[in-house]
């Protein structure tokens, strides 16, 4: 049985517990709240206002389904056997119909010839098999054959491929069986996708002692103008590359921070949903839009998007390189972070930040 000043001891040691206890959840609450509030973005330098008579007069934004309708009625790709453009690893058959014993089985090498009788050997990569055939009819014609006529079968195909990569529908490698243009390999990739930008660049390796070539495509010229000199045709071993149009950055309190291609007249708030939208925590009305202008300056906008929904700036337009940064409320992140616990009896209160 207890003595008095032994339950006077337990009953001290409780209140100290309690105190310590209080102290600890007061010190906790201080602590999440001064970290919430300090956990702000950049400075705002300027309004919104003074920001829009900062932007530069923008290119119009890209009709990517425009585009592809165009793209997709240039689409010319119902090619002939005599369209095939002949490669290296073709295995074909050459007859003569003046002089069959000349008639040969050949594969085309690796350089891009093949061995013919008489001639030795004939460069015949890269040419149409139409085009083949007047070119050996030429060489049999000048030194043997009076009126030579050939036909060219492609006993095996080789299959020369084409390489479709950036902003379209349906990138990937494809076959390449035929003489083809720029738009129809637009098209076999089911066009443009929403991110595309202006340009397409055709990258083109050289042939044994050729240099490499870097072909820039104005999408815009060649497309909406109708600049067929901008149409080029397509070799086996190209590879086509759409880069995206400019990005926007989202940063702070949404769900998927990270970079996002601009879409057709993006506004601030299309930026945050394609974020994945606010966290619970985010404070709407203290949003910071960052502008790099041409130089090298930077103006920092607060914004709030009710105000956004309710004025003439609700038509505000994301630049390339513009960085949205959404501010977290101090209450609504502690709430977030607080956690309660049950344990041996005791009732215990811990904080963890919200995860961003």
């Amino acid at each position: 049985m207890k003595t008095a000043s032994q339950r006077i001891s337990g009953v001290g040691r409780t209140n100290q517990y309690i105190t310590f206890s209080i102290l600890k959840i007061s010190t906790l609450l201080f602590a999440s709240l001064c970290l919430a509030c300090a956990a702000r973005g950049p400075k705002a330098t300027t309004d919104i206002t003074k920001l829009t008579s900062f932007a530069q007069a923008a290119e119009e934004p890209l009709d990517v389904a425009q585009l592809n309708k165009k793209i997709s009625a240039a689409f010319t790709a119902t090619p002939s056997y005599e369209d095939y453009v002949l490669d290296g690893g073709d295995l074909i058959q050459v007859s003569i119909f003046e002089a069959p014993d000349l008639n040969t089985e050949a594969r085309v090498s690796a350089r891009g010839e093949v061995s013919l009788p008489l001639l030795n050997t004939v460069r015949i990569a890269g040419l149409a098999v139409r085009d083949a055939e007047l070119h050996i009819e030429q060489l049999y014609r000048e030194n043997y054959l009076q009126d030579p006529h050939i036909t060219i079968f492609v006993k095996e195909q080789f299959g020369s491929k084409v390489t479709m990569m950036g902003a379209l529908n349906k990138p990937g490698t494809y076959d390449y069986f035929s003489r083809m243009y720029l738009m129809d390999f637009l098209a076999i990739a089911e066009g443009l996708s929403d991110a595309a930008g202006r340009v397409v660049q055709v990258r083109r390796k050289g042939r044994q002692d050729e240099a490499p070539q870097s072909l820039l495509i104005d999408l815009d010229q060649m497309v909406k103008e109708g600049n067929e000199e901008l149409n080029v045709a397509i070799n086996g071993g190209d590879v086509i590359y759409v880069p995206e149009a400019g990005s926007v950055y989202v940063d702070g309190a949404v769900r998927k921070a990270g970079s996002y291609p601009i879409r057709k007249e993006m506004s601030v708030q299309e930026a945050i949903i394609s974020a994945g939208g606010l966290q619970a925590f985010a404070d709407a009305g203290n949003v910071k839009l960052v502008r790099y202008l041409d130089n090298g300056r930077r103006e920092v906008a607060k914004l709030s998007l009710d105000d956004l929904q309710r004025s003439e700036t609700d038509k505000f337009r994301i630049q390339d390189r513009d960085v949205i940064f959404v501010e977290s409320s101090a209450i609504g992140t502690f709430f977030q972070g607080v956690r309660l616990s049950l344990g041996t009896g005791m009732l215990g209160v811990g904080y963890t930040p919200p995860a961003r």
